[in-house]
């Protein structure tokens, strides 16, 4: 980066936590720090409710995702508007009536203490390592630009918001959420801009969504639908979407703190709703949107020669290992099979269906040859997932000086406004669910709120050291994230839909029910990766929910009266 673009990273961010410690005065208590006295307005709930969800993740691998897998990521929140109006019915009128501090505090008024402390402890433990994970993305940001090792990067970076966080309490969360927000979207729209301005002349947007679609990215909808029937195993279909989407995210927006602490913060009931719904409204658009910078960014690399690798720095130690032989042949291919592109894509204005032609031909090639480079990257004891490095990678060489800055900065502050509004969670649901509940001793306001801010650090220094073990996965982390909160979701969610729906089931059946759909989930999902079964990571959402719900009925019908062993 340039002297300018620095300038740009320091002052935004700068800028932006003065004016978070500005808004955070409140009051010093547990109201206060967890739900801003509940006084934010409905579009101060939505931005924040979107800035939760777009974090670093969201900038870094969405558009990667998009690059390697095409458009159909998108699928997978085609259930959140359906999502969002269950949870408007059915989930934030119990929580505004009750003034809860924590969702899980509702489960003990309709069940139990054991059901309580069993969901929000599956909350902290999936929520813990997915905010790890928030933290490792935006260090490889620093890692690729400085050249830093990446466990002393991620121990930068996580003290950075550890600091950030614990001042600031859900207030400052908020406020800083909505300009957070507003940047990262107008800066996008601009990446996108620059884009479409740095084609080939006479090649513009609609030339390059068409180069697009025509090599498979802009699969927009598809079906799952093989000669064999329909294939459980497609991660990203209108089906797994609809319907396993709408199960997770009706448990991420209805159950997860990180989520329901945002629309507790709100004044009245009314508000809440209304920044819920309008969350379920825009966020398909904007998804599909960064998805498309993406696709424009695949069609950008058509007509511009490609890195071999996108992580430049494992292509570096792959360089300088005994694979460089290697390496050279298959980057010497990709280099004939560039010019054999541009040979193709000249002939575009006159001879359009020809070029296409010849072009699925050569991205096959192309995809070919980098699955050997991947090869040698992992022989060589490396990640070889470069789909997190793309985007970045394009930042970095092609947008002008300034910008860069400003497109680094939002992904800074993307990661931070999502993993301030998770250590709230986290801390808020261990303060409340935990340590008043279990505690014995009455303390005054100013106590708990300074115990609150002790459970703020701990839980960041807990996700620092997740971030260091997910330092070796080579996945996409906007995949992974989704994956890991599957293996809970179901639970939670069926957890919640019994006490919602099913007032004849009771404590003891819907604990013992949770623990035997958690222990199935997880071994459904151990029995796919090994290839035992095939069945994508949506579904498990559906099928723990279910779980819960058909396995509590049947233990509440046969021992209705059953005080089951805790």
């Amino acid at each position: 980066m340039k002297p300018l673009d620095w300038v740009v990273l320091i002052v935004t961010l700068s800028g932006i936590i003065l004016y978070g410690i500005y808004k955070s005065r409140t009051t010093r208590d547990l109201d206060g720090y967890f739900r801003s006295n509940r006084s934010m307005p409905w579009y101060l709930i939505l931005l924040s409710i979107m800035g939760t969800q777009a974090s670093a993740i969201t900038f870094l691998a969405a558009p990667g995702q998009a690059y390697t897998d095409g458009m159909r990521f998108v699928q997978y929140y085609f259930g959140l508007p359906l999502a969002a109006i269950v949870i408007c019915i059915s989930f934030v009128p119990v929580f505004s009536r009750l003034k809860v501090f924590t969702a899980y505090e509702y489960l003990e008024q309709r069940f139990d203490l054991k059901t309580r402390t069993f969901t929000s402890f599956l909350f902290l433990l999936q929520r813990g390592l997915s905010t790890g994970i928030s933290i490792y993305a935006p260090s490889i940001i620093l890692s690729v630009l400085l050249g830093w090792n990446i466990y002393l990067t991620n121990l930068f970076m996580g003290g950075l918001l550890i600091i950030y966080t614990v001042t600031g309490g859900a207030r400052a969360v908020a406020y800083t959420q909505t300009f957070q927000f507003l940047i990262i979207m107008g800066a996008m729209f601009v990446a996108g801009y620059y884009i479409v301005k740095d084609l080939p002349p006479g090649i513009g947007f609609t030339d390059a969504l068409r180069v697009g679609g025509k090599l498979g990215k802009m699969n927009v909808i598809t079906t799952g639908i093989t000669d064999k029937g329909f294939d459980w195993g497609d991660r990203y279909n209108i089906f797994s979407g609809v319907i396993g989407g709408f199960f997770l995210l009706l448990s991420y927006f209805g159950t997860d703190q990180s989520q329901v602490g945002r629309y507790l913060t709100a004044r009245n009931l009314k508000e809440s709703r209304l920044g819920l719904l309008m969350n379920g409204i825009v966020k398909v658009p904007m998804q599909f949107l960064i998805l498309l910078i993406g696709v424009l960014v695949f069609a950008f690399y058509q007509f511009n020669k490609a890195p071999a690798f996108f992580n430049e720095l494992e292509l570096k130690r792959l360089e300088q290992s005994v694979y460089s032989d290697s390496l050279h042949q298959l980057q010497y291919q990709l280099e004939g099979i560039q010019q054999k592109k541009d040979a193709a894509l000249a002939l575009y204005s006159s001879e359009r269906a020809t070029a296409f032609r010849q072009l699925q031909v050569l991205q096959t090639e192309t995809e070919s040859v980098r699955a050997r480079i991947k090869g040698l990257v992992k022989k060589n004891g490396g990640a070889d997932n470069d789909t997190n490095y793309i985007f970045l990678h394009f930042v970095v060489d092609y947008l002008p000086v300034g910008l860069v800055g400003l497109i680094i900065a939002i992904i800074f502050l993307a990661s931070w406004g999502s993993i301030a509004a998770a250590l709230n969670s986290l801390a808020s649901s261990t303060v409340i669910d935990f340590h008043k509940r279990f505690s014995q001793k009455e303390q005054p306001a100013e106590r708990d709120y300074l115990v609150s801010k002790r459970y703020t650090f701990l839980w960041g220094i807990f996700c620092i050291a997740v971030a260091m073990f997910v330092s070796n996965w080579g996945n996409s982390l906007i995949e992974v994230v989704n994956v890991l909160g599957s293996l809970f979701y179901g639970t939670i969610l069926g957890i919640f839909l019994v006490a919602f729906y099913s007032k004849r089931i009771r404590g003891n059946a819907v604990f013992w029910a949770a623990l035997i759909a958690e222990v199935i989930v997880v071994v459904l999902f151990f029995l796919n990766e090994y290839g035992i079964i095939s069945l994508g990571f949506l579904w498990l959402n559906a099928v723990g929910a279910l779980l819960v719900w058909g396995i509590g009925y049947l233990l509440q019908l046969v021992a209705p009266q059953r005080k089951f062993p805790v």
